[in-house]
C-alpha cells in the first residue's frame, strides 16, 4: 500500500478530531486500527476514507457510550447500528431518571421525612372482594425485579385457563423487603369468581377495603426510592388518623415492556380499616 495514498496519523487525528492516545486506544480495541503501520519507523497511516468510522467514534464516545456498545455499532448495518444507538440512549435515560428520583429519595430521607406529602398526591378507592391467584417467596431487594415478571408469567396461563384475569396484579409485601428483611412477597392475579371453577390449592380472598393510594411513573417505581412513596401513604394514614387494616401493596395496572421512565407505572396502596 503506498503511503502516499494514506494520511498519517497526525493528519488523520486532526480531521478527525481525535488524539493520538485516543487513536492508539481505539486501536487497541479493534475499533479504528491503522491501514499500514511503517514496518522501521512505525508511525500510523489512515485511508482517507476511515474519517467517517473516526467521527462516529467521536460522536458516540460524545454519548458516554462504551467502547464495546461503540464496536457493535460500527460493525452493524445502518438500520441496526441505528437500533443500537436508541436503545443506548433510552437505556441512558432510564438511568438518569432512576438516578433522579433516588436523589430526591435520598433529599428527603436526609432532611427526615420533611415534605414527603408534598411530593405524592394520596388519593382513596373502595377496592371490592377479589379472588385471587398467589405466589408467595422470600426475597432480597436485587431478586425481586426479576421474580415479579417471573412468577407473573407463571399465575398469568394458570389465570386465562379459568375465566382470564379479573383486576390488576398486585404484590402484597407481609414484610419489609430491604438490606435487613426478606417479606415475604404475596404476588396475586384476581380472576373472576363466577368464571374460575376448580382453582389450584394456591388462591385465596382478598376482603374489600378502602385503599389510600398513590400513582407512580415507572422510575419512581426503582429501589430504594420507592421507599419514598411508601412513606408518603403511610405519613397520610396518619395524618388523617386512619388505622391499616392489611399489608401494603404495590398494583401494576400498565404493560411494563411498552412504557417509559415517565410513564405512570404503579399505584403504591394501603389498605385501610372503616
Amino acid at each position: 500500500m503506498e503511503e502516499e495514498a494514506l494520511l498519517s496519523i497526525g493528519a488523520f487525528a486532526r480531521r478527525a478530531r481525535l488524539s493520538h492516545k485516543a487513536l492508539r486506544l481505539y486501536d487497541r480495541h479493534g475499533l479504528l486500527p491503522p491501514d499500514h503501520v511503517d514496518p522501521v519507523t512505525g508511525y500510523r497511516y489512515y485511508r482517507p476514507d476511515r474519517l467517517a468510522a473516526a467521527r462516529l467514534i467521536v460522536r458516540l464516545r460524545g454519548l458516554d457510550m462504551p467502547l464495546a456498545d461503540v464496536g457493535q455499532v460500527l460493525a452493524a448495518p445502518a438500520p441496526e447500528a441505528a437500533r443500537l444507538v436508541a436503545a443506548y440512549w433510552d437505556g441512558v435515560e432510564r438511568r438518569h431518571a432512576a438516578r433522579r428520583e433516588l436523589a430526591a429519595h435520598l433529599r428527603i430521607h436526609l432532611l427526615g421525612d420533611e415534605g414527603i406529602l408534598d411530593m405524592y398526591e394520596i388519593q382513596q378507592r373502595e377496592v371490592p372482594e377479589q379472588l385471587v391467584l398467589t405466589e408467595q417467596r422470600h426475597i432480597t431487594p436485587e431478586e425481586l425485579p426479576h421474580w415479579i415478571p417471573a412468577a407473573l408469567g407463571r399465575l398469568l396461563p394458570v389465570a386465562q385457563e379459568h375465566g382470564g384475569v379479573f383486576g390488576d396484579p398486585f404484590v402484597v409485601y407481609h414484610g419489609e423487603v430491604n438490606e435487613d428483611g426478606d417479606g415475604p412477597v404475596e404476588l396475586c392475579v384476581p380472576v373472576d369468581p363466577a368464571r374460575a371453577g376448580r382453582l389450584p390449592a394456591a388462591c385465596r380472598t382478598e376482603p374489600a377495603h378502602t385503599q389510600a393510594y398513590t400513582r407512580l411513573t415507572k422510575a419512581q417505581v426503582a429501589y430504594p426510592q420507592i421507599l419514598s412513596a411508601y412513606d408518603a401513604v403511610h405519613a397520610w394514614a396518619q395524618r388523617e388518623s386512619r388505622t391499616t387494616a392489611a399489608a401494603p401493596r404495590e398494583v401494576y395496572f400498565a404493560d411494563w415492556s411498552e412504557i417509559g421512565p415517565a410513564d405512570p407505572a404503579c399505584d403504591i396502596a394501603l389498605p385501610l380499616a372503616d
